[in-house]
């Protein structure tokens, strides 16, 4: 007896083809779906969305099932893409593949999953879902992955809590070398496959390079801000981001940080002094903050792989029990909680 029709998001990767196999083993019955968020080729980077989407429709057909094709581009650039571009311009730094997944991939998708019959949708992602009702929780909630170093529970924070009610994610109790030993074992052509790096849309391009297609910027006067004095010229504000010591072209025996960005009067202010205060924050201000529990004992992660460090949340002042690096406005803070701090009770966008 199947236990229910799910829509797999399959990306062309080990991950979600290896979900399709556990899924099936689980009785569901497994739509492949594809979406194809972004096809164009940049300067110096091609976009494999051909290739991935030939991978994906090729272990689709060895296991046996139904496959679909979702064109979202339009949608991508609107509600991703421009996103991404308006916050760099504006001088803050984004992630879009937060972003992707609150609007795209559990919206988008999963509206369109549920009006064509799907019971649940699915995806590759390392994260699991606490739906017991043991642990008195009035609602799932997101939970870290069983292999820490793939945890992808930073870039779920936001997921709408519709979807998270009917979402699963079938290698969340997998370390990786699992995944890959299961793919071997299927023989899945993709069991080797490298994973993408980069731009979340389009893998490995600068992302300099990527912004300039669509950002005008001018350049302007790079200041060291413990003396005052211009000591270089920059590209443009949005193409730098707080932290940053690579792109700067600076004459210096010793690196130079970027420690802090003013949009307005359009100048960089840089230090070599790692323990800037500039640079190193143990305050800052949040703005849209989602709450999906109690917050009076958490852990945040402050990026993608970042340890999670004891914080206390006032009003909208998040205190850090120990100073972190490079806190860039528009970066988004996940909150942790519950035991071990396994589960994602909540998230913000920095403000300053």
């Amino acid at each position: 007896m199947l236990r229910g029709r799910v829509f797999l998001g399959m990306s062309g990767g080990v991950d979600s083809s290896v979900s399709a196999i556990l899924l099936q083993e689980q009785g569901y019955e497994v739509v492949g779906c594809y979406m194809k968020n972004w096809s164009e080729d940049l300067p110096g980077a091609h976009c494999p969305w051909a290739e991935d989407l030939a991978d994906a429709k090729r272990v689709a057909t060895k296991l046996g099932l139904d496959f679909k094709v979702f064109d979202f581009e339009k949608e991508y650039k609107q509600k991703v893409v421009d996103y991404m571009i308006d916050e760099y311009r504006a001088g803050r730094t984004p992630n879009p593949d937060i972003m992707c997944n609150q609007e795209i991939k559990f919206r988008l998708f999963y509206d369109i999953a549920i009006s064509e019959g799907a019971d649940f949708v699915a995806t590759g992602h390392y994260a699991c879902i606490e739906r017991s009702e043991q642990s008195c929780l009035s609602a799932p909630l997101l939970m870290r992955a069983v292999d820490e170093a793939k945890d992808q529970t930073y870039f779920l924070a936001r997921m709408p809590q519709d979807a998270l009610e009917k979402t699963i994610f079938p290698v969340g109790h997998l370390t990786k070398s699992e995944v890959k030993q299961i793919a071997q074992e299927h023989n899945l052509s993709v069991s080797a496959k490298k994973e993408s790096m980069g731009i979340c849309f389009v893998g490995e391009v600068d992302i300099r390079q990527f912004l300039k297609q669509y950002i005008d910027a001018e350049p302007g006067p790079i200041i060291d801000a413990e003396t005052g004095k211009k000591v270089g010229t920059h590209e443009g504000v949005p193409f730098y981001t707080i932290g940053q010591r690579h792109g700067l072209y600076l004459p210096s025996d010793l690196p130079y940080y970027v420690v802090k960005k003013d949009a307005v009067t359009n100048t960089i202010y840089v230090s070599k002094n790692l323990n800037s205060p500039d640079l190193w924050k143990t305050e800052i201000k949040l703005t849209d903050i989602i709450k999906s529990g109690d917050l009076a004992n958490i852990k945040v992660r402050t990026r993608h792989r970042a340890p999670l460090i004891e914080a206390t949340l006032d009003g909208d002042t998040l205190k850090l029990s120990e100073p972190q690096k490079a806190l860039n406005p528009g970066q988004f803070v996940v909150f942790y909680g519950g035991d071990n701090h396994q589960f994602v009770l909540g998230s913000a966008i920095i403000a300053e």
